[in-house]
């Protein structure tokens, strides 16, 4: 009976502390509800200013970055939909940035023309509210004068030539296998023969040498052969073996180098406008362009996720560095306690091959090092 009675004095106590626990726990998920609704939200700089004038050298990246602190965010900057996002010329020198506090989003005023070919009469002195207006001509921009949306100089070079060889090469590839007068070495101008050279895919070519081996990191599987571009070349005559003419020589050139169909810098594609994976991206940094252990800003990196992992040009991930291991002390009784992984920049995707990807630094606190990784932001 003492059991019954005290277990009857008990019961209402447990019920008054579950009840306090469970209203803190709802008062906590309504307090993180908000939070979570405004991280989704564009977040305008503090020191965002109301207007901008577009001047050559912009890019749509920066103009984003100097009023809002995700500039990644594309779509809900310019308020662009899936119509007026395929156009990239739609911004020129001239042209006045609005900033909408209202709705967050960027808007474009009309273009300033770049020299007065009009003039504004003075006022009539007998009647101020008449003005005399004469002729106004006005030169249209070109799609050359549009701002691009990443500054383009840094990776044009690398839109065009070969960059990657995913599968080794095999005795079907056209090799350079003789030269002129029994040259060792050739330069600009100078003749040599290509074995397997096929007739049916032009004239212009590049040619080539294999570099270094990617591997993933996480799986020790092979990525691909980085490729060392040495020049361009052109067949003057087919066949067992073509001959051809080195029109451009980078580096020098020699029997066992390797050719491939000459690519061209197209049209900036509609997939560059700056956007986020709709996956999970988790990308290791496996390269740094011209054999660096560091990069900074501007630099180009190399990802060990490719098409098959969903990435493709356009993509923004964001850089982490890996979390701090803390040495034992007082407060941790075992070691190898690790600090979260920390966020310290951005990088663009602008070439894509079936394994892995070319970045171009965009944003970066510190220097980006080997095995940092790259996440959807």
């Amino acid at each position: 009976m003492q059991n019954l009675n005290a277990s009857a004095s008990i019961a209402p106590h447990f019920v008054y502390f579950v009840g306090v626990f469970m209203r803190k726990i709802i008062s906590l998920i309504c307090l993180l509800l908000p939070i979570q609704a405004y991280a989704d939200q564009l977040q305008i700089r503090e020191d965002a200013p109301d207007r901008h004038v577009v001047v050559k050298g912009d890019t749509l990246w920066d103009i984003s970055a100097t009023f809002f602190k995700d500039p990644w965010k594309w779509p809900q900057i310019w308020g662009l939909n899936k119509d007026t996002i395929k156009d990239p010329h739609w911004i020129y020198p001239g042209d006045v940035v609005y900033l909408d506090r209202s709705t967050g989003t960027l808007k474009v005023g009309e273009p300033q023309p770049a020299t007065a070919a009009s003039a504004v009469a003075p006022v009539n002195e007998n009647n101020e509210n008449v003005v005399k207006l004469s002729p106004r001509a006005r030169e249209l921009p070109n799609d050359h004068d549009a701002i691009p949306p990443i500054p383009l100089k840094d990776i044009r070079a690398f839109l065009s030539k070969p960059l990657v060889v995913e599968t080794d090469e095999d005795s079907n590839t056209p090799t350079l296998v003789g030269t002129y007068e029994q040259r060792e070495l050739l330069s600009t101008d100078d003749l040599g023969y290509v074995k397997n050279m096929p007739e049916d895919k032009g004239v212009q070519w590049q040619i080539y040498r294999l570099g270094r081996t990617f591997v993933d990191p996480d799986t020790d599987e092979t990525l691909g052969h980085e490729v060392v571009y040495l020049g361009d070349a052109r067949v003057e005559k087919f066949g067992p073996l073509s001959q051809v003419r080195i029109t451009r020589a980078l580096s020098e050139i020699a029997k066992g180098d390797y050719l491939a169909v000459a690519q061209s810098a197209q049209a900036l594609p509609a997939s560059f406008t700056p956007h986020a994976p709709a996956t999970d991206i988790n990308a290791t940094v496996i390269s740094i362009y011209g054999g660096m252990d560091q990069a900074g800003q501007n630099s180009i990196i190399t990802l060990n996720r490719g098409q098959r992992d969903g990435l493709e040009p356009g993509h923004v991930l964001a850089l982490y560095q890996k979390g701090e291991v803390l040495k034992r002390n007082s407060l941790f009784k075992k070691d190898g306690i690790t600090l979260p992984d920390m966020r310290y920049g951005l990088v663009f995707v602008f070439r894509v091959f079936h394994k892995v990807s070319y970045a171009l630094v965009l944003e970066t606190r510190l220097p980006v090092q080997l095995l940092d990784t790259a996440k959807t932001p």
